[in-house]
């Protein structure tokens, strides 16, 4: 089978090592060689992630930067630390680098249709991202405005995960060490309301700016960004929507969405299937978000969903990184 892949990003480049060898595959990236960057925070849980590294033949624990003991949460009024169980940051562009090394690459290649350059593949995988340049608009889409600067300064406040999330659940402002001086600190919010904080805090810590980053985040859920496929073209990844609404994370859920690719390769209505139950616990966290937005949340309607939310995130702790609390989750909703 001849598979292309679009997209360069965290699904692309694992799905480039997790296809089995007897498959014929190259991948189409927008952007040239040296402009070419990973976005986003470098956030994961390291005791699930690694494994699933290992199996794209990948030492993980190579590229972590920062393992965490704790992480602050400032709610204004008061602040409360959650013991952290495998939260680390690592090096993740020069592990996306590092896995597409040795790989059929088309750099520059800005695939907007599958046309006639793609006629002798029998798949057309869109791993684009938030671009979802190859399948079908998805309506009412629910994007969150990001952005992240990687810092460098003596005077860094933090030496561990702090964030501090916006009201009605709208976004957060984050730090995440990376070592020897070095952070990312970036905010996302539906409202736009952290608009200046990252330039105070450069200028209050007298940092140096290594990197700006702007870029939205899609956390409409699997269950609203149907269709996956489309003729050819399939969509793996935060394409079809794998972030995790809570906490805006599409690492591992993304890398998670191409290993059930690569198990439906033969049959894509079971691929849909598939991603759907996976990720079936998304959309109930949407829709309490959702709420929260419109003004339309009320504890007494969404209790069972928070619930059932809860249980979810106490029983994946090791995928998540953190340990988790009932009364923690109510601090941030009533903030």
């Amino acid at each position: 089978m001849k598979i292309a892949v679009v997209g360069a990003g965290v699904s692309g480049a694992y799905l480039l090592n997790r296809i089995p060898g007897e498959h014929q595959v190259e991948c189409f990236e927008r952007r040239p060689e040296d402009k070419w960057y990973t976005v986003c925070a470098w956030g994961t849980s390291e005791p699930f992630i690694k494994d699933m590294f290992k199996s794209a033949g990948f030492d993980f624990e190579k590229y972590v930067l920062h393992r965490g003991k704790k992480m602050t949460v400032d709610l204004g009024t008061e602040q409360f630390e959650i013991k952290l169980k495998g939260l680390v940051t690592y090096d993740k562009h020069a592990l996306t680098h590092d896995m597409i090394e040795g790989h059929n690459m088309h750099w520059g290649s800005h695939v907007t249709e599958v046309d006639g350059n793609f006629s002798d593949f029998d798949i057309v995988v869109d791993a684009t991202g938030l671009h979802r340049a190859l399948l079908p608009k998805i309506e009412n889409d629910i994007v969150i405005p990001s952005l992240e600067y990687q810092v460098k300064s003596k005077e860094l406040p933090y030496d561990d995960f702090y964030i501090r999330p916006y009201s009605g659940l709208s976004g957060y402002y984050w730090f995440f060490p990376l070592g020897e001086g070095m952070g990312h600190i970036g905010a996302g919010d539906y409202f736009g309301k952290y608009r200046g904080e990252l330039d105070d805090f450069v200028k209050k810590y007298h940092c140096e700016v290594i990197r700006k980053i702007g870029r939205p985040v899609r956390v409409s859920p699997p269950l609203y960004c149907q269709p996956f496929t489309s003729g050819k073209v399939v969509g793996v990844g935060e394409s079809i929507g794998t972030v995790y609404p809570m906490l805006g994370e599409g690492i591992i859920p993304s890398m998670q969405c191409a290993d059930i690719f690569v198990e439906h390769m033969d049959d894509m209505k079971g691929y849909s299937e598939a991603v759907l139950k996976k990720f079936a616990v998304y959309a109930k966290v949407f829709k309490f978000i959702k709420a929260k937005l419109d003004g339309n949340f009320s504890l007494a309607s969404y209790w069972p969903t928070l619930l059932s939310v809860f249980f979810y995130m106490k029983r994946n702790e090791t995928r998540y990184g953190l340990q988790t609390k009932l009364m923690d989750l109510f601090r941030v909703l009533n903030a």
